[in-house]
């Protein structure tokens, strides 16, 4: 038998929404609060919304059980994939001496710690975005950036936060696909209106990122070379995404941006040459004296061969993840090999209800084990290439598998419970209690939907599940109170890019790449602050939008 989604269950939509946020205040209360071990608050927040689903929503228990296992096995693949090789990589770069290489090789570029995150952080690990997303950036940004020295709170949390500003059109454009499939909307409508919103913050997170790591003073003594950054990422950004559409817009923007400071550094450098990877803010303890007077570049002792050899692994990667997020590759793939278990019992029997949509529909419960079309496959793949080109022998390669899959256990752990915890808020209809409670913000509705976003992508750890999750009830909720479909549903992705940093997923995935192993409550207590913010100033853009500029919510023809 189906069973409906409920969204009032205790006729109060207050008391409602207070039951249905409790799976989420209690993991992140015991991350940010009583600083519990990650698998412990993940397991926690998982019983609660079992509890909370079956006895105040009255979801049937056998179904809420499937619905937490459904999301324990996509936290395994692809996430889980995805992370557990990244770090297989670099722990065979580093063995071998070759990260070591690698990092001392950026200082040929600038040896200013700032600027480096700002290669890294903000222009690598937008292309790593734009080319496979789902946690792929921070896991290769933290553990470049723990590798060039910076602090793991420093590493983990900067990553999180560079992380933003490319996240809509992630995994070419999937992100953007999704919303427009769900919303019926037109896809080059809802790309051309994403576009006009996040470029204003591809320009203001690089900003915001130095900030965070070097203080103000820090960040105007290169505000030139951040300047490059932001406008060389957002100028593409705008272009591609309302002329052409969404599914280069990261990789065509992050490729322009880091060539722009490339060369841009070949010519200008700050007085002050930044040298420590701590940090001048609160988030470490050894600011010291950062800033000396020294050489902007320096000789980094290595032939041309070396540094060759050395950024050989993270080449290979790049194309191999680039070529594993083109959707053709991917549709070949899944023609070679795929496997779909619908779930039985769940699949097509939860039924989600107006007004979240417009006519009753059942919701799909189908794992898809794409093993070969996985992006963490590809990453596999790059990493065996790069061990044999580094002279490992096949025994080698499985005894160092063997050492990463036992030092990640526990995260692997807590990746599938906060994924099985976001599944079972979705399928009881906890997480929709949620979203109805800001869509009933009236003539705030701009701002507070955007919030919704973020909501979205806190819970499932993805702007892509986000926008199929809050979709269509940005839609419905836009047209009720007589706003522009295409500005709410877009408001969506946008705002979702900015929970990002704070979803529990990526948080474990940058403590993992940092071997920072059970601090995960300090990188949530580090990040949530410039979330919210940044999530704020979006919603104050949208709003403008809405009711300042309707100017801006003209489609240009094409």
């Amino acid at each position: 038998m189906s069973w409906s989604q409920v969204y009032d269950p205790m006729n109060n939509i207050w008391l409602s929404t207070l039951f249905a946020s409790l799976p989420v205040l209690v993991m992140l209360g015991g991350l940010g609060i009583f600083h519990m071990k990650a698998h412990r608050a993940a397991l926690l927040g998982l019983a609660t919304a079992l509890a909370v689903a079956v006895a105040v929503f009255g979801m049937p228990v056998a179904m809420a059980g499937k619905t937490a296992l459904l999301g324990a096995a996509y936290g395994l693949l692809p996430i889980g994939w995805i992370v557990v090789n990244i770090i297989f990589l670099y722990h065979l770069t580093e063995q071998r001496g070759q990260f070591k290489i690698l990092q001392e090789s950026i200082t040929g570029i600038t040896n200013d710690r700032r600027l480096q995150l700002l290669l890294i952080a903000f222009c690598f690990g937008a292309f790593f975005e734009g080319a496979a997303g789902f946690g792929t950036p921070v896991a290769v940004t933290g553990a470049m950036l723990i590798g060039l020295g910076f602090t793991p709170l420093a590493a983990s949390g900067l990553s999180l936060i560079a992380n933003t500003a490319p996240v809509a059109y992630g995994a070419l454009g999937t992100p953007v696909l999704a919303l427009a499939a769900v919303t019926g909307l037109p896809l080059l409508d809802l790309s051309a209106m994403i576009g006009r919103q996040l470029p204003f913050f591809s320009v203001l997170v690089p900003f915001w990122l130095i900030v965070a790591f070097a203080g103000w003073r820090g960040m105007l003594q290169i505000w030139p070379a951040i300047l490059v950054a932001g406008v060389s990422f957002a100028v593409p950004q705008y272009l591609v995404s309302n002329y052409h559409g969404p599914w280069l817009v990261d990789v065509a923007a992050a490729i322009v941006s880091l060539v722009c400071v490339t060369l841009f550094l070949k010519v200008w450098h700050p007085k002050a040459i930044w040298h420590t990877a701590g940090g001048a803010s609160a988030m470490t303890q050894s600011a010291g004296a950062a800033v000396v007077e020294g050489e902007a570049r320096r000789s980094h002792g290595y032939s041309a061969a070396e540094v060759r050899r050395a950024w050989t692994p993270w080449a290979i990667l790049s194309v191999l993840v680039f070529l594993w997020g083109i959707p053709e590759v991917k549709a070949f793939l899944d023609g070679v090999s795929i496997f779909k278990f619908p779930i039985d019992g769940l699949h097509n029997m939860v039924m989600r209800v107006p007004p979240v949509v417009a006519k009753a529909h059942p919701e799909a419960a189908v794992y898809t084990l794409n093993w070969l079309s996985a992006t963490g496959t590809g990453i596999f793949i790059a990493a065996v290439l790069s061990g044999f080109l580094m002279g490992y022998s096949p025994v080698a390669m499985v005894k160092t598998y063997g050492r990463t899959l036992y030092a990640i256990r526990n995260s692997l752990l807590t990746i599938s419970a906060m994924l099985a915890l976001g599944y079972t808020t979705r399928y009881s209809g906890l997480d929709t209690t949620l979203g109805l409670a800001f869509a009933n913000s009236g003539f705030f509705y701009p701002f507070f939907g955007t919030f919704l976003g973020w909501l979205g992508v806190a819970l499932t750890g993805s702007d892509t599940a986000s926008n199929v999750l809050f979709g269509s009830l940005q839609k419905v909720s836009s047209e009720q109170l007589g706003l522009p479909p295409t500005l709410m549903a877009a408001a969506n992705s946008s705002g979702g890019v900015m929970g990002k940093m704070i979803d529990a997923q990526s948080i474990v995935v940058a403590a993992v790449a940092t071997k920072w192993h059970g601090h995960e409550g300090k990188i949530l207590r580090f990040v949530i602050w410039h979330s919210l913010a940044l999530t704020a100033l979006v919603g104050l853009l949208v709003m403008a939008q809405a009711y300042l500029w309707p100017f801006t919510l003209m489609v240009i023809g094409r």
